[in-house]
């Protein structure tokens, strides 16, 4: 009987929670094509960029097809080791809008990426700043929408979640539960509520206005923010302007990584760099470890389980634990393969939620275990680490 009632609590929790999980992420604000504005204020473009020879050409040259009629584009070369620079000044040499910059040495009491986009603020000239990240490329349209959609909405730093661009197996079954969990992480309906003090942004894709940039200190006020994106947004909201998270999925798509490989690194890398920041995630942390550890090892052999003891004179009891393990797993399969669809990968991805899980949990379990022993994580020649 004990073995009956676990199984039924288990069941009962499973589904809530996976309900739950799968129904926290509103976007509301959808930007859609709109054709370039009649009256249209300068627009800096502003991109960092450290050792990004394989996404460089491709970000560039999309923020140069733009059909905005208004815009520089500056690039700011952060001491790259690869050919980004020779990239930069190839297509600089065609096209005059573009102005590539090379970095300074980043100096005390700076961290990388605020350091970068304060260099390549100061050589803008727009009325608007849009910070993209070298990985991430806008469709032609992306500007003319995003700035129609921002003063729609009477945005002063508007800001979009990007369409994931997922290409090999380990992507596709790890990605969209990383974006899943990101999704509980945040509520836009609450950012977007004036009256709230929820304040995130999508570091990947920042729309501003340059008045209200220089009002509140740019990023020399979040210097040494290493998760900078979300300090800026708190910068604004907090100082009584309005922050503006929407959709932007149909005019920006980022590639973040392309192997198991620099997706461990990238993520185990983000993950730290935010449990850092808000140490009181740390037990957020453990839950979402634990909850995937949970669908990693055990849901599996839930089903397993009861057939042993079927097996064994469990009689009705043990069918009961099979029907109620099966149905777990049909509802999540069921919901996970909605999520596929809505990424555009194949449906049967869905069957790689106990791996993705898995993996999820050890990336989750390292980065909460190197914040707590001050452990620090390298990305891209550059060491992180937390002194809290």
């Amino acid at each position: 009987m004990s073995y009956f009632i676990t199984s039924t609590v288990l069941f009962v929790f499973a589904l809530i929670i996976i309900h739950w999980i799968h129904n926290q992420y509103h976007l509301d604000i959808v930007v859609t094509p709109a054709p370039p504005p009649e009256s249209a204020p300068k627009v800096s473009v502003c991109i960092p960029a450290r050792n990004e020879e394989n996404n460089i050409r491709r970000s560039v040259e999309a923020a140069l097809r733009q059909d905005y009629p208004n815009l520089e584009v500056i690039v700011l070369d952060d001491r790259s080791t690869d050919s980004t620079l020779t990239l930069l000044k190839d297509i600089a040499s065609r096209d005059s809008r573009l102005i590539p910059i090379s970095g300074s040495d980043l100096p005390e009491g700076w961290a990388g990426k605020p350091f970068a986009l304060y260099q390549a603020s100061a050589a803008a000239s727009g009325e608007w700043l849009c910070f993209v990240d070298a990985d991430t490329f806008l469709e032609p349209n992306a500007l003319s929408s995003i700035y129609a959609k921002a003063v729609e909405t009477h945005a002063d730093m508007f800001t979009v979640m990007t369409w994931q661009i997922l290409g090999t197996f380990w992507e596709r079954t790890v990605m969209p539960l990383v974006m899943t969990a990101l999704s509980v992480g945040f509520s836009p309906r609450k950012v977007n509520d004036p009256s709230r003090r929820d304040a995130i942004a999508n570091g990947q894709f920042i729309f501003i206005k340059r008045d209200i940039y220089d009002l509140i200190g740019g990023h020399e006020s979040v210097k040494d923010q290493i998760v900078e994106d979300k300090a800026i947004s708190e910068q604004v909201k907090w100082n009584g302007h309005r922050l503006v998270v929407a959709d932007g999925k149909q005019v920006v798509s980022t590639r973040m990584y392309t192997s198991l490989e620099t997706m461990w690194e990238g993520w185990t890398k983000n993950i730290y760099l935010g449990l850092s920041d808000r140490p009181s995630l740390l037990w957020l942390g453990a839950f979402g470890a634990t909850l995937s550890l949970i669908a990693a090892l055990f849901l599996p052999i839930w089903p397993l389980l009861g057939l042993v003891w079927y097996l064994n004179g469990g009689g009705w009891m043990a069918v009961a634990v099979i029907v109620e393990a099966l149905l777990v797993w049909g509802y999540l399969v069921y919901i996970r393969s909605v999520v596929a669809n809505e990424m555009k990968i194949p449906r049967w991805y869905a069957w790689t939620t106990p791996l993705g899980a898995g993996v999820f949990a050890a990336m989750m379990l390292t980065s909460a275990w190197k914040v707590l022993t001050g452990q620090g994580v390298t990305w891209r020649g550059r060491k992180y680490h937390t002194t809290s």
